[in-house]
């Protein structure tokens, strides 16, 4: 083997006993028996990933501490599924080509294949509850973006005075938390889920009524009612960026695709309100 062979070994060597470290430590820190099993599981393949390549290099690599800190209180704060599969596509963009080294050492396809495989087995049997509710945030994060960036856009010119948005968008956005959250418990009661209806509608009201409290900032710190409404609008564009980010990650779905959907309806509903605003201004002649 030449020597950017074994530097390529080397990388994996060392991405091996990094994420052995992180499931190491997630597998001690998860309260979880279930989920605390399948993190020990997989720290132990990774250790056994790790000895295979050292059988190469003969040589002991020492584990990205810094990595390991990083991915442990990412999952810790963000979930252990986001977690662990954020830290995997990190592993996949690494610059190292398995094909080449597979030429080399036949037994290397299979470990990649197992690899591969198995990690992906084993996450997929993490049990999350801010997953197993996600379409409820889905539901709050939605419609308050699409509902109040449309009310903040129509007010800001139909009122044009920032104290006054702010307290229209606070009583409307809060109200409206309150009825959607009503309706996803009775939504979801009405399919035959009564266990899981008061969580449903919970995760529904705490994501719409943040969303609110976060779009409607601007309003209270600043004057400019066009300025507000511009950052606003950016506040929310980062809200769906972020959320679709997660999404994408955590349940390995299309980012840019939903994405896009979700910042054309929020921004298509601000501009056509902020028209509408407009227009009823206009009509009535209403100077505040």
């Amino acid at each position: 083997m030449d020597d950017e062979m074994i530097r390529q070994l080397l990388v994996a060597q060392k991405n091996e006993i990094t994420e052995h470290h992180v499931y190491l430590r997630l597998a001690k820190a998860v309260k979880d028996t279930h989920n605390s099993g399948i993190m020990k599981k997989i720290s132990e393949e990774e250790l056994s990933h790790y000895n295979f390549w050292k059988k190469y290099t003969n040589k002991d690599v020492r584990p990205n501490r810094l990595q390991v800190f990083k991915f442990f209180w990412i999952a810790r704060l963000f979930g252990v599924t986001f977690g662990i599969k954020l830290m995997e596509r990190g592993e996949e963009q690494a610059q190292i080509d398995y094909g080449r080294i597979a030429q080399s050492i036949p037994e290397a396809k299979k470990i990649i294949s197992d690899e591969d495989r198995h990690e992906k087995e084993l996450a997929a049997m993490v049990e999350e509850e801010r997953l197993e509710y996600i379409g409820s945030v889905v539901l709050g994060l939605n419609d308050a973006l699409v509902e109040l960036t449309g009310a903040l856009a129509g007010l800001t010119f139909a009122l044009q005075n920032t104290k006054l948005i702010a307290l229209a968008g606070l009583i409307t956005g809060i109200a409206a938390s309150f009825s959607m959250a009503a309706s996803s418990y009775l939504s979801t009661k009405a399919d035959g889920d009564r266990h899981n209806a008061a969580r449903s509608s919970l995760y529904t009201g705490i994501a719409y009524i943040l969303t609110v409290f976060l779009l409607i900032i601007p309003y209270l710190v600043l004057g400019n009612y066009f300025l507000c409404l511009g950052l606003t609008i950016l506040i929310a564009v980062l809200i769906i960026l972020t959320f679709n980010f997660y999404i994408s990650v955590a349940k390995d779905l299309s980012f840019k695709r939903r994405f896009f959907e979700m910042a054309g309806l929020s921004l298509g509903i601000a501009v056509l309100s902020f028209g509408i605003g407009y227009l009823i201004r206009m009509f009535l002649g209403i100077e505040v």
